[in-house]
């Protein structure tokens, strides 16, 4: 099984939400769907602009943790290293009629 730590956004720059999950694709539906309101769903943050896998829940609580510690223009630059027009991950991660357990991180 993996962990992941992510993060969403409303729009490039804007506000962001940090997380962290052991269903990447439900967890981000959830934020679409706006299934649990909160802080996302206030601020639209619907787009999944970064994404990494952990090999334990324990190291992606972790990371997410030291992540929320950090300040905004850090964070902005960890999404744009590897994501630089901030485009929505989920579709690419996630693509319509693919077995979401065997998705595979795309190769930069």
């Amino acid at each position: 099984m993996a962990f992941w730590v992510y993060i969403m956004a409303n729009q490039r720059n804007g506000t962001t939400y940090i997380g962290h999950t052991d269903n990447l694709y439900v967890r981000t539906l959830q934020h679409r769907d706006e299934t649990y309101g909160g802080y996302t769903a206030e601020y639209g943050c619907k787009l999944l602009v970064w994404a990494e896998e952990h090999p334990s829940r324990e190291s992606a609580f972790t990371r997410e943790r030291r992540l929320k510690e950090w300040k905004r223009p850090w964070k902005l630059r960890l999404i744009e290293e590897n994501n630089p027009t901030w485009r929505d991950l989920f579709d690419e991660m996630f693509r319509v009629g693919k077995d979401p357990d065997e998705w595979e991180p795309p190769s930069d």
